[in-house]
């Protein structure tokens, strides 16, 4: 992803760009969607503010980041 690395070093996967679709802020979740079409809920935490048509960089089911101009 451009010349941010998005690897985790603890479990060696990677984070996945993810549009947010629908937030539900009672459980803190979003529902989010990848670029291959797959929904995921996300919890979101430690990147709120979020609103729908965010992009956000998902790790284990766990927001990290927003990605500003990113398409998932």
């Amino acid at each position: 992803m451009n010349a941010v690395s998005c690897h985790c070093i603890t479990c060696g996967d990677d984070g996945v760009p993810m549009r947010v679709l629908r937030i539900d802020d009672t459980r803190g979740l979003a529902l989010c969607e990848s670029g291959d079409g797959q929904h995921e809920s996300v919890e979101i935490a430690l990147v709120a503010p979020v609103v729908p048509g965010d992009t956000l960089l998902v790790h284990a089911g766990t927001a990290l980041a927003h990605l500003d101009g990113a398409v998932a």
